[in-house]
């Protein structure tokens, strides 16, 4: 591997890393950030999805004493075995129309100009979640009140509605954690409790992701690629983890609105970009 391309290994990585977990769609900024590298193709897709596994190691990591008692408990334990199910029931709805739409997704939506119009599209939507009126909810029984504060009081019923959410992000640009989080927060989630259950549906979803692309493009990699995709993997676990850490600080006292606004300045950017000739966006 030449000194550029672990270059371009080591940016998309770091991108990865530190957009994986916020809600501004870090399979956006890959697609836009190979488009300024020129490190694009289809083994890049391929390379794109794999590093998600970095970010996931992450959360495993941070995350490492609940999982453990998850996975000690899990045959004996009512309380692990419920979190188990929820986890499986809120991963199923994106993983199976991933795999009955995951072609005409990846031909038609993985473009620059389609990645800005989500960026605002869901820029918006989180802008509209976080000015709704949040006094009088509790009192009114509206729906977006927050009813749950720990990932552990969820239901099937709620875990079945993130993974719903979820599903929205399998159009680039979207965000699955911006899906999920603020999907969670309209069902009844806490801000805090959406955005742990999202760390913890990003491992089966991010690892299934990473298994199957790896596997049905087996013959566009070689062994060769392997320090490519250490690197990039390795720099995504690195600002993964430093990303998780800050975003749980954040949120103790913060909305996301900050997120919102950046997905709308940066996706107007790329569109008038685009329009006028600025930027040479691949396509």
């Amino acid at each position: 591997m030449d000194i550029l391309l672990a270059i371009k290994a080591i940016i998309m990585g770091l991108v990865e890393g530190f957009t994986e977990f916020l809600p501004i769609s870090s399979t956006g900024h890959l697609i836009l950030a190979g488009s300024l590298l020129e490190f694009t193709g289809e083994k890049v897709k391929v390379f794109e999805i794999a590093i998600q596994a970095g970010a996931m190691l992450a959360v495993i990591w941070e995350y490492r004493e609940r999982i453990a008692r998850v996975l000690s408990g899990m045959f004996t334990e009512r309380r692990q075995q419920k979190f188990i199910v929820n986890l499986i029931v809120a991963f199923l709805p994106a993983a199976l129309l991933g795999l009955v739409f995951a072609h005409a997704i990846k031909e038609h939506l993985f473009k620059p100009v389609p990645v800005a119009l989500a960026f605002i599209i869901g820029g918006l939507v989180i802008l509209w979640v976080e000015r709704r009126p949040k006094g009088q909810e509790k009192q009114q029984g509206m729906p977006h009140a927050s009813r749950i504060e720990t990932v552990d009081e969820m239901t099937l019923l709620d875990a079945l509605k993130v993974g719903c959410a979820q599903a929205f992000a399998l159009i680039p640009g979207t965000s699955r954690s911006g899906a999920t989080i603020i999907g969670g927060m309209l069902f009844g989630l806490s801000r805090k409790a959406a955005t742990e259950f999202s760390f913890f549906l990003a491992i089966p979803t991010l690892l299934s992701a990473t298994v199957y692309s790896v596997y049905k493009e087996r013959a566009l990699l070689s062994m060769a690629d392997l320090p490519m995709f250490a690197v990039g993997g390795l720099a995504a676990f690195v600002s993964a983890f430093l990303c998780v850490r800050w975003l749980l600080r954040y949120i103790s006292s913060h909305d996301f609105t900050i997120f919102a606004w950046y997905r709308i300045v940066f996706g107007v950017i790329v569109l008038v970009t685009a329009h006028y000739g600025l930027v040479n966006w691949a396509e």
